[in-house]
């Protein structure tokens, strides 16, 4: 049987599931709006411009980013990030961060035919997954911080917030920068998993609660 606090903290249930709801629209609106599309328009024309294609060592740091979400690297930021839930005794947070980055990384990559969206001509792009990837793993880490914090309602909203646009900046600007994905891909990417992790959360504690 496992033990200890649940993967949703309670405090922070509430602007997690709205943060999901908001995330779950951001990617409908946007997989509607670009689906079957292959050039740029509407908020990618005022955004890709800024940042595509660096160069020297912003390069090399867009990199080293984009590594994080390639399997090698996920699997170790999973490790990581799932031995310090063990390690402050949150079980069912670390079966949130493999759980809920196994189902965003099936999401994105099963979104990616149905929307039908291309970059360079060939490659599918809407959503991103390593955008997708990056933000599910900053959140389960918010919830771990709320949790051993003891974080109020506002300092766990902050928290959350803070963690999950940090996060999804950071990709999602690798990604652009690198030139395998437009900016409202990363948006998407950000919405599935945003909208993921509370579902998860749910089951996880649902499944693990004793009989």
């Amino acid at each position: 049987m496992i033990t200890g606090p649940p993967a949703l903290p309670p405090r922070a249930r509430v602007p997690l599931w709205a943060l999901g709801a908001f995330g779950f629209l951001v990617a409908l609106v946007l997989g509607l709006r670009y689906a079957g599309t292959s050039h740029t328009a509407g908020l990618d024309a005022l955004v890709l411009p800024v940042v595509d294609r660096v160069e020297g060592p912003l390069w090399y740091l867009a990199t080293a980013i984009d590594f994080a979400g390639e399997p090698v690297g996920a699997v170790v930021v999973i490790a990581l990030f799932g031995w310090l839930c063990l390690r402050h005794r949150r079980p069912r947070m670390a079966i949130l961060m493999v759980v809920a980055s196994g189902v965003t990384v099936a999401l994105t990559t099963g979104l990616k035919p149905l929307t039908g969206r291309l970059i360079h001509g060939e490659f599918l792009s809407y959503p991103s997954g390593h955008t997708a990837f990056a933000v599910t793993v900053a959140t389960v880490v918010a919830l771990l911080v709320i949790d051993v914090r003891d974080l109020g309602p506002v300092g766990g909203a902050w928290v959350l917030v803070g963690l999950v646009a940090f996060a999804g900046l950071a990709m999602g600007w690798a990604e652009v920068a690198l030139g395998a994905h437009y900016p409202t891909d990363t948006f998407g990417g950000f919405g599935v998993a945003v909208a993921v992790v509370p579902v998860v959360g749910w089951a996880v504690d649902r499944l693990t609660r004793p009989a």
